[in-house]
């Protein structure tokens, strides 16, 4: 613990205890007795901590304004900046870009109001630390679909419940609207939208559905099939991608040089294998149970990513990449055709 992580331990414990005694401090941040008086002397003469021995109380405590930003006798006091690792900085702004997107005046807006003022206090101490932090890091969402808050209420609590739920489910691959009894066994946050791991009690198999493609969602007063987490990772977490499926095959690629640079530090998949060729390509081999996700991401890459194998899966991108190119030709054709017949202005 560096002496920043010990300030705002020491100004955590005053807070919350009040009166704490010089032998629980030295016991909490695991230091000498000079290092702890010299820590307190710092708080005290240059942060401005207004903090005093409590002879009586037989301890240190806050004396008057006992927040920091607040003004006593001398200045300000204010803690010095905290910054978080990678992980937890992403981890604060996941979690607040989430609460904002879900509807401040919805159902759920009394309870992500408490939520996210923790999540400010989290994110900075002094008066205006967790705007700058908003301000100069971002998370910037892409491809977020727009869900219905009261369906998504309906699925929690029926997850929560351990309760069915009575779906109308729009299937935009078969651009099919079917009803069907579900089993919820979790929710998940995807690449920004929300997918529900459930039992389908009509096709008899573990299936995920897009949240935000249940037109209508009804909870039933039956008990929901439970599944053990090794079952749903089986089942669900095999493959690349959201989609998944029981059937594992094992995509083999090769990334240019020029790409590899970017591709050896990404993670597709827990499981895959990565290695440099001498010539500076990559050649990565990760697990997928159905192709539409894994389809695409190649696809982005264009000539960059070669499929070494499976055979069907070789042929499925040529048909996309044909498929593609034919598109393109077609609109460039009716955009050649379009100026010609235009009249001059």
């Amino acid at each position: 613990m560096d002496r920043t992580e010990r300030f705002y331990k020491i100004d955590q414990l005053l807070a919350e205890r009040r009166v704490v005694p010089f032998e629980d401090l030295q016991s909490e941040l695991e230091v000498s007795r000079a290092t702890l008086k010299r820590d307190l002397l710092y708080l005290r003469d240059r942060l401005n901590a207004p903090i005093v021995w409590d002879r009586k109380a037989g301890g240190y405590r806050y004396t008057g304004q006992t927040e920091p930003g607040h003004a006593r006798a001398g200045g300000r006091f204010d803690l010095p900046g905290l910054w978080f690792n990678a992980r937890e900085i992403h981890a604060l702004l996941t979690m607040r870009h989430l609460l904002a997107n879900l509807d401040q005046g919805g159902l759920l807006g009394p309870h992500v109001q408490p939520l996210m003022a923790r999540l400010n206090g989290l994110m900075g101490t002094a008066d205006d630390s967790a705007e700058e932090v908003r301000q100069r890091v971002r998370i910037i969402g892409m491809a977020a679909r727009k869900m219905d808050l009261a369906q998504f209420e309906r699925v929690g609590s029926a997850l929560l419940r351990r309760k069915r739920l009575l779906i109308t489910y729009h299937a935009r691959g078969s651009n099919e609207v079917s009803e069907r009894e579900v089993s919820p066994q979790r929710l998940v946050h995807y690449r920004e939208n929300w997918y529900l791991d459930a039992w389908c009690h009509l096709r008899k198999s573990l299936r995920s559905f897009s949240v935000d493609a249940i037109e209508r969602a009804e909870i039933l007063e039956k008990p929901a099939r439970s599944l053990v987490d090794k079952t749903l990772n089986k089942a669900l977490g095999a493959g690349y991608g959201i989609f998944s499926g029981a059937r594992v095959q094992w995509a083999r690629l090769r990334f240019s040089p020029e790409r590899a640079r970017w591709v050896v530090s990404e993670q597709w998949h827990p499981k895959q294998k990565g290695r440099l060729e001498p010539d500076g390509a990559y050649l990565l081999e990760l697990p997928y149970s159905d192709d539409r996700e894994l389809l695409m991401d190649i696809l982005k890459y264009g000539p960059d990513c070669e499929v070494l194998g499976p055979e069907e899966l070789r042929q499925r991108v040529r048909e996309q990449a044909s498929a593609t190119h034919a598109l393109y030709r077609k609109s460039a054709r009716v955009r050649s055709r379009d100026r010609a017949t235009q009249k001059p202005g």
